[in-house]
Parts: structure tokens; C-alpha cells; sequence
């Protein structure tokens, strides 16, 4: 099974160096016809995180909403497996099923209830893919997986590239068992926002994210990018709310 890279232009964005990223040139097309635009980072830290990517660090991908943290980080998994087929890696998606309200109950089994916060990651392949059914076939196809905190202990992730999204709302022992999971021919991807933890809605549990990226930052196999308001590319809106928010005192960036 193979892949072809659709090649778009985009404007005012930072080209890749020549790295391994740019030998990967020649296109191949798989049977279920997926086709994976080819992303150039908008800005200098995205330039960065792309940079560590190729250099084969682990990252920690903190920062701003609306910077592409989670984008960037599925794109570069999808498109690493994508073009390495031969390797037999996947792309394994974690998160904490935190709601930021209480919801109540909500009917279906564990699939049922975890399907919510797949939604982010339906719509970030339907923009890579162009087609709605790409995250679907992907699934499928057993290259993507999702799994949830509370099912992942004792597992072995091997052979895969790990995103842990919304690592904000993770507590310290989540993230404690999340990082003793990795296992060999690994990768793994941490990406939040203290910001925008939703921890403060759950009395019992608080987020171990501050001292996890003290951690993190003392480990020669991770490098860590600080996404600010330079970054911001959700839209012209978002860069300004969260801004005028912070220099109004009810954030720090």
C-alpha cells in the first residue's frame, strides 16, 4: 500500500529545509485513495517543531489556542507513516475524557462515550485528506488508533507515533502512566495549554502538567516548542480575543 503526496502552494509560509522530509518526493497512490496535502509550517516555532520532528526528537508542544498544535502534530504523524509504509507504524491518539461541564450521563458503551473527543481529529483529516471518510479508512486500516487514560494501562505502545492531546488535562499520574507506556520503535508527541485546563471542574483531580514540563525539559530525547500569539493562525478573531484577555490580566501568555 502506498501513498501519493499532493503537492499545494501556499503563501507566506517558512520552506522546509532539505532534510528527510524533501527526499520523501516521489508519489505513490494506496487503494483506498487517499491523498495527503503536503503542509509547510506558517511560522517560525512551527518551522521548529517541524525541525525536531525530522531530527527524531520526542516534542512537547505547549502553547496558545488557535497555533496548530494539534494540527501539526497529526499531520506530521499521518505523513510520516503515510511515507514509510514498509516500517509498520501507526498513529495512536491519546486523551483524558475530561468533559469542561458536566454533561451527566451519557448512553453506549466506552466506543460510544469516547467518540466525542475523536470529533477534532475527524475534521483535522478531513482538511488533510479532502474527503470526509479519510479518518474512517484510516481506523480501518488499524494505522490510526484512539484510546482513552482509563484503558491504558499495561499497554505496550510499540511502532507507533503517540499523540497525546490536551495533555493539560491529564493529572500527574495519567501522564506518569501515558509516558511509561512507550515502547519500542516509538515516538511520542505531548501537546496542551495550562491555560486551558478543565481539571478546575473535577474537585478531585488536578493537572500534572507543570511538573511534568519541568521533567520533560531535563530529557535530551525531547525538545519542547512554546507557541505564543506570534503563532496564532487560527484566524485574525482568535489571535485578537486572546490577546486583549491576556493583557487584561485574565491570562498569562
Amino acid at each position: 500500500m502506498t501513498l501519493i503526496h499532493e503537492l499545494e502552494d501556499y503563501d507566506n509560509v517558512f520552506p522546509i529545509k532539505k532534510n528527510k522530509r524533501q527526499r520523501r518526493t516521489q508519489k505513490h497512490e494506496n487503494k483506498n485513495h487517499l491523498y495527503i496535502k503536503n503542509i509547510n509550517p506558517k511560522t517560525v516555532n512551527q518551522q521548529t517543531a517541524f525541525s525536531y520532528f525530522d531530527d527524531d526528537f520526542n516534542l512537547l508542544l505547549h502553547g496558545l489556542a488557535g497555533t496548530g498544535k494539534t494540527f501539526i502534530s497529526l499531520y506530521l504523524a499521518l505523513e510520516h507513516i503515510l511515507s514509510n509504509l514498509e516500517y509498520n507504524k501507526t498513529v495512536t491518539i491519546v486523551r483524558s475524557v475530561v468533559p469542561s461541564r458536566d454533561m451527566g450521563f451519557l448512553p453506549g458503551n466506552e466506543k460510544d462515550k469516547a467518540k466525542v473527543y475523536e470529533a477534532p481529529y475527524i475534521g483535522i483529516c478531513n482538511e488533510l485528506f479532502g474527503r470526509g471518510d479519510a479518518y474512517e479508512i484510516l481506523k480501518s486500516k488499524r494505522l490510526v488508533n484512539f484510546i482513552t487514560t482509563s484503558f491504558i494501562r499495561g499497554t505496550n505502545l510499540d511502532n507507533t507515533i503517540i499523540i497525546v492531546d490536551e495533555c493539560q488535562n491529564m493529572t500527574d499520574q495519567e501522564l506518569h502512566t501515558v509516558m511509561t507506556r512507550v515502547g519500542e520503535n516509538s515516538k511520542i508527541i505531548f501537546s496542551g495549554d495550562f491555560r486551558q485546563n478543565d481539571l478546575v471542574y473535577k474537585k478531585n483531580d488536578q493537572s500534572g502538567i507543570h511538573n511534568f514540563m519541568k521533567i520533560l525539559h531535563k530529557m535530551k530525547h525531547f525538545r519542547t516548542v512554546e507557541f505564543d500569539e506570534n503563532d496564532i493562525v487560527r484566524s485574525a478573531l482568535v489571535k485578537e480575543y486572546i490577546i486583549q484577555r491576556a493583557r487584561m490580566g485574565f491570562d498569562q501568555i
